[in-house]
């Protein structure tokens, strides 16, 4: 026997999955067939009378003490699943009858009910009809779930065809009950029943003799009935077996219908994404035109901008995730994706050929006329307005460029660099030229410390402040052009590095600039471009690129710049100084990354600088060390009163951050003097503290004012004060110990006997006698040529240790005398 649906688990799930949700939990599950119209009765099949798979469920839901039972009608959805429930319409006539597939089907979905109702009521519901066959008709459905509430009143179960109606069989009882029955003795009673009951059978018994023919053509209808129910039982056999048949071809046609109708709604949706790919793939044929040989002037700019544009996103809407994945692998996409690849070759190769022979035409159209330079009278500020303007009308293709293949900046930025190298250094070198011709100066001496000259050396006033003019005139225009090209170049060869400077920006205090057509020209509205290509952070491989690039675009031009500076060196030496302080001006202000060159430009002119500086320094030094080499020194050398001279003029040309480089100099200076002067008077020890006293006191002299307010002169004045002191220290114990010479000589003799014999044999020896100590003390002590020197000592002392108390001359002589 085949397994009763009752039993499918899988049917049941599928159940619970239709009414998820409602917090009802599955009892029973069967599947049915669902047709119209009453049985045992012939009716005509149609639409509407064909049976239909259906599922019936019971279910529960507990709320609280209360319990509800439904019963569910469900149906197949077109996929086959249990999606909801059936439209149940309410028909006096021809009510819905539910079909099961065996009589044991049946039976255990009405036992489960009664078994739902005693479970939950505590008691069986009265039962009212008949069952017949295997089918089961609920007259009282609605349409929508059948919800039915089990409570304390009665489950009716409504069958086919009922004998008597609960109203009916409520009236009958009602009746009864009315009826009153006059029963006194019961056996009476009972004998009166049985007279009437007889003379009832005998009355029926002869009604039926009376009828009998009446009986027999009852009898022959009854069987000619029989036999035609048979008959009809028969044909509704086969009939049931057909409908079996039909319905099952019927489920299978509707299966093949479902299945066709969605892949109907498919092949529609294939179709519309296959008409939106082949739209995507299609190329243009006014953009294919122009990006395989459309002119690049600036009338046509805007056509080859809308091509690279197309190009650009076409070749980003075939890459995932832009194109589904499953696209990118098609035959027509590869096929498309090589087609726009070179599409995209053609159209860089040309537009770099281009960019390449139309900055070498523009930068040789302008070298070629001499209007653009500085002519002998005239100095000319270079002006590339016009140069960036026709550039700026590329500027959007070079963005575009770069979407389409960053490879190819390269050589463009190269090519650009070369040729606009050519246009600045030619410019750099005709400026210098003539400021350097236009500059009147006349040249001071290089020799400021040579003592062959003597120390009446005049040294020259001559102003030469149009030097540092000049090299301040040639870093004021090249430098703010330097940065601005180097600004111009990054952005608008698509480096991605922070701005420069704002447009008309100020750079060391001054604006960088001097007409508004500059200023203008400032303005290079380049980062308007392509808002999505700008970024705030650095980009440390971007930096080292543009850096190399800004190095191709500005090498050379150092070299005019370092002969405006060998220029000034000539003329005045000095004036290093102050081109010094130009140049750290410059420094301070160019912080920008992208103006790196520039820096290294500034920091290579400073070095220059200071190499011409210390190279004055050394020959100054040099200078110093000849007096070593000359005849005997006396007096003050020639080299302290014109150092002072020197210092005065140097701090004349400090600027700015130059301090350290002269403090640096006088370092050197003074350190050369101060070992050159002990050197000279090594030479002669007799004079040695003398000449030292001197030209210490001549230093402090002539450095007094300037020690004031230069600290490192200061610490120098310090220096020589010490040195004065120490000069005049030892000068007062070198006349000491000549004077009394033979005195510490005894002195000393006295103090090694001491070693070797005892203080009282020490007068006995040779030479150590008391006669010989009188001898020894009145020679050091006597003479007018020991009150000279006395005297010396006692005018150097006050001068020296003007608070201190010595003896004085007659003091002393009153001494010798006594003596």
């Amino acid at each position: 026997m085949a397994k009763s649906s009752a039993d499918d688990e899988e049917l049941r799930r599928a159940c619970e999955a239709a009414i998820e949700g409602t917090k009802q939990k599955i009892v029973m599950s069967i599947r049915v067939a669902k047709s119209r119209g009453v049985w045992g009765k012939t009716a005509k099949l149609g639409k509407g009378h064909m049976a239909k798979p259906r599922v019936l469920a019971i279910s529960t839901k507990a709320k609280g003490q209360r319990t509800k039972a439904f019963l569910r009608v469900l149906k197949y959805s077109t996929g086959g699943v249990l999606e909801g429930f059936d439209n149940l319409r309410s028909q006096s006539v021809a009510p819905p009858q539910w079909t099961m597939r065996n009589i044991d089907d049946r039976n255990r979905l009405l036992l489960c009910i009664l078994n739902i109702c005693k479970d939950i009521l505590g008691r069986l519901p009265k039962v009212v009809g008949k069952y017949t066959n295997n089918h089961y008709s609920e007259r009282n459905l609605q349409d929508g779930p059948v919800a039915a509430t089990v409570t304390e009143g009665d489950l009716k179960v409504t069958v086919e065809k009922e004998l008597v109606s609960q109203a009916e069989e409520e009236d009958m009882e009602a009746l009864l009950g009315t009826y009153v029955m006059g029963i006194g003795e019961a056996e009476a009673f009972s004998e009166r029943l049985k007279r009437e009951l007889q003379a009832l059978e005998a009355a029926n018994v002869h009604a039926i003799l009376e009828n009998e023919p009446l009986i027999d053509e009852v009898l022959q209808g009854l069987e000619s009935a029989t036999n035609c129910v048979e008959d009809m039982d028969e044909w509704l056999g086969i009939f049931n077996v057909k409908l079996r048949h039909m319905r099952e071809d019927i489920e299978s046609i509707e299966t093949r219908n479902n299945k066709l109708e969605m892949q109907s709604v498919n092949n529609k949706a294939l179709i519309e994404e296959l008409d939106k790919l082949l739209e995507r793939l299609r190329v243009p044929s006014e953009y294919a035109a122009c990006l395989t040989g459309g002119p690049f002037d600036e009338a046509r700019m805007l056509q080859n901008i809308e091509a690279c544009e197309w190009l650009t996103g076409a070749l980003r809407g075939l890459e995932v995730p832009n194109l589904d994945s499953s696209y990118a692998n098609l035959r027509a996409v590869k096929e498309k994706r090589t087609e726009l690849e070179k599409l995209k070759a053609t159209f860089v190769r040309r537009a770099s050929e281009f960019l390449k022979n139309y900055f070498a035409s523009l930068v040789d159209f302008m070298i070629s006329d001499k209007s653009y330079f500085s002519q002998r009278g005239q100095l000319k500020r270079p002006d590339h307005a016009d140069l960036r303007y026709k550039c700026r009308t590329y500027a959007r293709l070079l963005q575009h460029l770069k979407s389409l293949d960053r490879n190819c900046l390269g050589p463009l930025r190269n090519a650009y660099c070369s040729s606009l190298n050519l246009l600045l250094r030619r410019e750099a070198r005709e400026f210098a030229n003539e400021l350097r011709a236009s500059t009147k100066a006349s040249r001071n001496p290089t020799v400021w410390l040579e003592a062959s000259t003597g120390s009446s050396q005049s040294v020259s006033n001559a102003d030469t402040s149009t030097v540092s003019e000049a090299y301040a005139k040639m870093l004021t225009i090249f430098i703010p052009l330097l940065v601005d090209e180097s600004s111009f170049f990054a952005h608008f060869m698509c480096f991605e590095v922070p701005a420069l400077a704002p447009p008309g920006g100020v750079a060391n205090g001054n604006k960088v600039g001097s007409n508004d057509d500059d200023a203008n020209d400032d303005d290079l509205g380049i980062m308007d471009i392509d808002d999505n290509d700008s970024k705030t952070g650095k980009n440390s491989a971007e930096l080292a690129a543009l850096n190399e690039s800004l190095h191709e675009l500005l090498d050379g031009i150092q070299e005019d710049f370092c002969a405006v500076v060998d220029w000034a060196y000539k003329i005045d030496p000095l004036r290093c100084i102050s081109m010094h302080g130009i140049t750290e001006r410059y420094i301070s202000g160019q912080k920008a990354d992208a103006a790196g060159f520039v820096r290294i430009l500034l920091d290579e002119l400073e070095s220059r600088i200071s190499m011409q500086f210390s190279r004055f320094v050394d020959e100054a030094c040099h200078q110093i060390e000849r007096n070593e080499r000359n005849v005997r020194q006396v007096g003050v050398l020639s080299y302290i009163p014109r150092f002072a001279t020197l210092a005065t003029r140097m701090e004349q040309y400090i600027q700015g951050q130059s301090r350290d480089l002269v403090d640096q100099a006088y370092t050197k200076f003074v350190t050369i003097m101060f070992v050159t002067l002990e050197k000279i008077a090594a030479q002669d020890p007799k004079y040695a503290d003398i000449l030292l006293l001197e030209n210490y006191a001549a230093f402090q002299n002539s450095l007094y004012d300037l020690a004031n307010v230069v600290p490192t002169l200061a610490k120098f004045y310090h220096q020589a004060s010490e040195n004065y002191e120490l000069s005049c220290t030892h000068h007062i114990n070198t006349i000491i110990y000549y004077q009394f010479e033979r005195l510490f000589q005894f002195a000393k003799r006295i103090e090694d006997l001491m070693y070797t014999i005892t203080p009282e044999e020490i007068p006995f020896q040779l030479g150590l006698s008391k006669m010989d100590l009188r001898k020894v003390v009145k020679s050091s002590l006597s003479g007018k040529e020991f009150l000279d020197k006395y005297d010396s000592f006692a005018q150097l002392v006050a001068k020296i240790y003007p608070t201190e108390q010595i003896p004085s001359v007659g003091e002393m002589r009153d001494l010798l005398a006594s003596m």
